[in-house]
């Protein structure tokens, strides 16, 4: 499921402030990463299976490895985890209201949060 228009689509925001930030809310930057691009997940496990709020970048200056880069914000997903296959990010998942809701609760703060130091 896409998360649009929700403001982060559009912000350029310096690595090390975006780790703080998307770790505050749970967000983990983990080994998700290579020198030009990076992913933040939270994992949520609920009774209807397993799911990941994903928040996806890529450097538009310097680079990941080095903690010294701007990043450039890209559509949030959110995906349901089917074992062994991995993480689904269909249009045709049902995906939970209260999961949904506390998800673009998560992404409103963070982008409140980042445009207080957006590039």
């Amino acid at each position: 499921m896409k998360f649009e228009n929700t403001g982060l689509e559009n912000l350029r925001v310096d690595f090390n402030r975006l780790n703080y930030i998307c770790n505050s809310h749970g967000l983990v930057h983990a080994g998700q990463w290579d020198y030009e691009r990076v992913t933040f997940d939270r994992k949520f496990e609920l009774k209807e299976g397993t799911y990941y709020l994903r928040i996806f970048g890529y450097t538009t200056e310097g680079d990941i490895g080095a903690s010294e880069a701007v990043v450039q914000l890209m559509t949030p997903l959110l995906g349901k985890h089917y074992y062994p296959h991995g993480v689904e990010y269909g249009e045709d998942e049902h995906f939970p209201t209260s999961l949904v809701e506390t998800c673009e609760k998560i992404l409103a703060d963070i982008k409140n949060e980042a445009n207080q130091f957006a590039l």
